[in-house]
């Protein structure tokens, strides 16, 4: 038997709905990765972008357990001297952007920096609030809150 390797044409790509409210972020952007990457499927392929579309919607909602809140530092550095920043995640849920925090979740879930991972990345669409603009695609919703009962924190 040969080992079957899918190529782009044999990939069908569906768009799928996450609710993330009260979904704990390390277990949401563990599915969300996995999601995105295609290892659901049986045609997974390394090398070729066997991932489904993911809609998140209501980030702002995304639960983060412990202290992590104040204590979890996003850090970066401006390139100047003395330019080292940072900010909490519970400020980033609180800034004008919280649709960041996932979003950095997942990619760091995802393979190293290449082409391939940059081309998943942007198959993910995050909004702050329940609408989003992908009506038009019929996304199913996947319900990640009941898959596990940890899942979900209140």
């Amino acid at each position: 038997m040969k080992t079957y390797s899918a190529k782009p044409s044999d990939v069908e790509k569906k768009w799928v709905v996450i609710d993330a409210s009260d979904v704990v972020l390390g277990r949401l952007a563990g599915i969300v990765a996995m999601r995105l990457r295609g290892k659901h499927k049986a045609i997974y392929t390394p090398h070729i972008d066997c991932g489904d579309h993911v809609i998140i919607i209501n980030a702002e909602k995304v639960a983060v357990t412990g202290n992590k809140k104040k204590n979890d530092i996003f850090y970066w550095h401006t390139g100047y001297a003395g330019g080292i920043k940072g900010i909490s995640k519970g400020a980033t849920l609180e800034s004008r952007f919280p649709e960041r925090l996932i979003e950095r979740a997942v990619k760091r879930m995802m393979p190293k920096d290449s082409p391939l991972a940059r081309g998943q990345m942007t198959h993910l669409h995050v909004f702050a609030g329940s609408a989003h603009e992908h009506e038009a695609q019929k996304p199913e919703v996947l319900d990640v809150a009941a898959m596990n009962p940890k899942n979900k924190r209140k």
